[in-house]
């Protein structure tokens, strides 16, 4: 969709108002936005150039744990995604996503490690600030890295509180059921929201022998539904089932009350969350059974940079249009001033 912003004369991308974020359109709300110089009677006004592009903004509130909640109650799936930095999460944002997750993963996607272990808190703290510069509406959940809480439910509130107060995250999220309760519920006591992440916890695949299914067998299904249960009765808001059979996923999403995350986990949850990296094609070759490639951006990239690479060398790019014009009368004093000096240089005399 596109509008016309009066400000300064430019067609501005928005978005549709979305009912549980936004008042309803009116004529009256229309003839405030014009007076008020946000537009045309739409719900949006064009922030001013930045680089060349086009700002813009939304009526839309922020996003809490407490719509996500709402969300579960009506039956709207939610949806989520990760980012790791600024630009990702202001087009994630646009694009109405209600929940961005700065993922552990980064250690993966973006610092190239193996796994999620070597993630810091520093780590984490820098992209998730840099994700809630971008995201506007969208709820920003991060998640504590390997050994910022299993130490002691000290070193868990203290962490936690961390990743709010310097990484401006919205909630957090933290692996682990049963065992975890306790560090859950001094979390939230601390008022802080929590998401919880049972099922496949990357964090432990040592423990777990790899990258495996979880519930398959009745001890271990069992098992999941125990901390699904410790992970609600703690005041979790919300929790993550991760490669999970989608029958068992969906029996347990009917049992809690708060909304499940699946990731691997079957369309029975009451959201989705998927990395993008994933999604888009840009993470290798090897693309797990539970993701969908909406799209090969990776390819596209690929594809631009040797295009790039092509211009370049056969000196195409940058072209007229790509470049800015001197006076020509300061050239020609300019070259009048180092005539001597560019002499001496071409003669190789220093």
């Amino acid at each position: 969709m596109f509008d016309y912003c009066i400000l300064c004369d430019h067609v501005v991308k928005y978005k549709m108002r979305i009912n549980r974020r936004a008042p309803a359109f009116s004529a009256e709300s229309a003839e405030k936005d014009k007076d008020a110089g946000t537009g045309n009677g739409s719900d949006i006004g064009c922030a001013g150039k930045r680089r060349g592009g086009i700002e813009w903004r939304t009526n839309m509130k922020k996003i809490t744990a407490a719509d996500l909640a709402a969300m579960k109650k009506s039956g709207e799936k939610i949806t989520m995604v990760t980012s790791y930095d600024y630009s990702t999460a202001r087009l994630a944002d646009s694009a109405g996503i209600e929940s961005i997750l700065v993922g552990d993963s980064l250690g993966m996607v973006m610092l190239g490690y193996s796994d999620t272990i070597s993630v810091t808190m520093e780590d984490m703290i820098h992209h998730c600030a840099a994700v809630s510069r971008g995201a506007q509406n969208a709820l920003v959940v991060c998640d504590m890295p390997f050994m910022s809480y299993q130490t002691s439910v000290y070193d868990a509130v203290k962490n936690a509180g961390r990743l709010m107060k310097e990484g401006r995250a919205g909630a957090v999220k933290l692996e682990g059921g049963v065992d975890f309760a306790g560090h859950i519920r001094a979390i939230v006591k601390a008022s802080i929201p929590v998401c919880g992440h049972i099922g496949l916890t990357p964090q432990s695949v040592n423990a777990f022998g790899g990258f495996k299914v979880q519930g398959k067998t009745i001890k271990t299904a069992q098992r999941l539904i125990d901390d699904a249960l410790a992970v609600e009765e703690a005041g979790a808001f919300a929790v993550v089932l991760e490669c999970v059979p989608a029958e068992l996923a969906e029996y347990v999403s009917g049992l809690l009350s708060i909304p499940t995350i699946g990731i691997g986990a079957g369309a029975g949850c009451g959201g989705q969350v998927l990395v993008y990296q994933d999604m888009l094609s840009m993470y290798g070759d090897f693309t797990p059974k539970f993701v969908k490639r909406f799209a090969d951006v990776g390819s596209v990239m690929k594809n631009a940079f040797g295009e790039y690479i092509k211009e370049v060398k056969d000196g195409s790019f940058p072209a007229e249009q790509n470049t800015f014009k001197a006076d020509a009368a300061v050239m020609d004093e300019i070259k009048k001033l180092y005539s001597g000096k560019q002499r001496a240089l071409s003669e190789g005399v220093e």
